[in-house]
């Protein structure tokens, strides 16, 4: 069985969208191969890195990706998911075939305020939340792929 070709899509894809890429890549096993993308593509955010080495992922060595590159690729998705706020999730662009669009909004690690513990307290919050819906994810991916036939 071929597995199961998400995209993540966030604006710079150097926090949110790269966080849930390496969530589901682990946690999904052979099932699903993700990817992650930015509207805007910039650096990896340290925060998001230092998190993430606390539960033993690294993406250190990640680079971001441009979304258009990968329209332009023709790669087919069967989920594009994008997790920025909603309004820069609808500057994503629209990928051919048959493809399922979700949104999940998850606050933005580089608009964290207060000093270097404060901002990776709430980046720890983040990416517990991502995991959390990863998890979910993985376990109802059958009911969602229905529920956004039936739309």
């Amino acid at each position: 069985m071929d597995s199961i070709e998400v995209l993540f899509v966030c604006v710079h894809n150097s926090a949110r969208s790269q966080m849930a890429e390496a969530f589901l890549n682990i946690l999904g096993g052979n099932k699903f191969n993700a990817q992650s993308a930015g509207l805007e593509p910039g650096n990896l955010n340290p925060l998001v890195i230092e998190v993430m080495k606390e539960i033993e992922i690294n993406i250190s060595q990640n680079k971001t990706k441009d979304v258009f590159d990968f329209l332009k690729s023709g790669k087919n998705f069967k989920f594009v998911i994008t997790v920025c706020d909603e309004t820069n999730g609808e500057r994503c662009p629209i990928f051919p075939g048959h493809v399922n669009r979700l949104h999940w909004s998850f606050d933005d690690p580089s608009s964290f305020i207060g000093n270097q513990e404060e901002k990776l307290e709430k980046t720890r919050e983040v990416r517990d939340q991502i995991k959390l819906k990863i998890q979910d994810f993985i376990e109802n991916y059958e009911n969602i792929l229905f529920e956004n036939f039936k739309k």
